[in-house]
């Protein structure tokens, strides 16, 4: 099949919800083709979907090498993305073994589908990591040691990549206001036993931290953004605010970050 030419394709994968929608968006409205790889399909009748589960086997891979059978693919844009609540003692196996599949081996298995067709003429990798992933969230240990190891992952990546003209950012978010919140997966008190009350502070603070914080069509803009410099960042905080924070809390003693969490997230 002849792919399609002209104009740039950027594959977002985790585009139904929150940041991959509003980027999606911002791409199909600035002229991009894009595709989309999720459960559940984006809603914009201009993007492709392809469903796929991140920790379903290699479907996402699949669905990749499909894409690029019609198009071009110049950019991966990794958004998918899993949380959940629960103290470390009582963590179940397949809950936290189905996080790291979401949030940390489906970005290295889209990757590794991508690199054999960037390398020949180029091309644009961005993972999607946190703020949690320098900053420990009690009880929300899982997902900031994945964002942890994704963030690695990238400032890897982008010297390994860098002589084949393939530029990698690892973005940061701080708190972002999306439907994201509502969607971890938060342990029951008989779960989380002694823990229950920390677990529900902790739940609550980090919703609130959240919703106040981006917008998801702000992250967006950023991310498009890195998508047009000639020479992207490695690693992309967004705001200024969390571009601070960030920079404080390299220089801070340990049991100082570590003091400052459990005032946010145990009282």
């Amino acid at each position: 099949m002849e792919k399609s030419t002209g104009k740039q394709t950027a594959v977002v994968v985790g585009g139904s919800s929150g940041i991959g929608f509003e980027t999606c968006l911002k791409l199909v409205n600035r002229g991009w083709n894009v595709v989309n790889i999720s459960r559940t399909p984006c809603k914009s009748a201009k993007v492709v979907n392809f469903t796929a589960d991140a920790a379903a086997g290699t479907a996402l891979s699949d669905a990749i090498k499909t894409a690029a059978e019609k198009y071009r693919i110049t950019a991966l844009i990794y958004s998918a993305g899993f949380s959940m609540a629960a103290p470390i003692e009582y963590a179940k196996e397949s809950d936290y073994r189905y996080l790291f599949d979401v949030n940390y081996f489906g970005a290295l298995q889209s990757m590794q589908a991508v690199i054999p067709l960037f390398k020949s003429c180029g091309g644009r990798i961005i993972l999607v990591g946190s703020l949690g992933g320098d900053f420990p969230i009690s009880f929300d240990s899982f997902y900031s040691s994945s964002k942890a190891a994704l963030e690695m992952l990238s400032r890897c990546a982008y010297s390994e990549l860098k002589p084949y003209g393939i530029k990698v950012t690892g973005l940061l978010p701080g708190g972002t206001a999306t439907g994201f919140t509502y969607k971890r997966k938060v342990y029951s008190d008989d779960e989380n036993k002694g823990y229950s009350a920390n677990v529900n502070r902790a739940v609550a603070a980090l919703a609130n931290m959240e919703q106040s914080g981006t917008s998801p069509a702000a992250v967006a803009e950023i991310i498009y953004n890195i998508l047009c410099e000639d020479k992207p960042p490695v690693i992309k905080i967004c705001g200024a605010k969390n571009t601070v924070l960030r920079l404080v809390s390299r220089v801070m003693p340990e049991k100082l970050t570590l003091k400052i969490n459990e005032r946010m997230f145990h009282q």
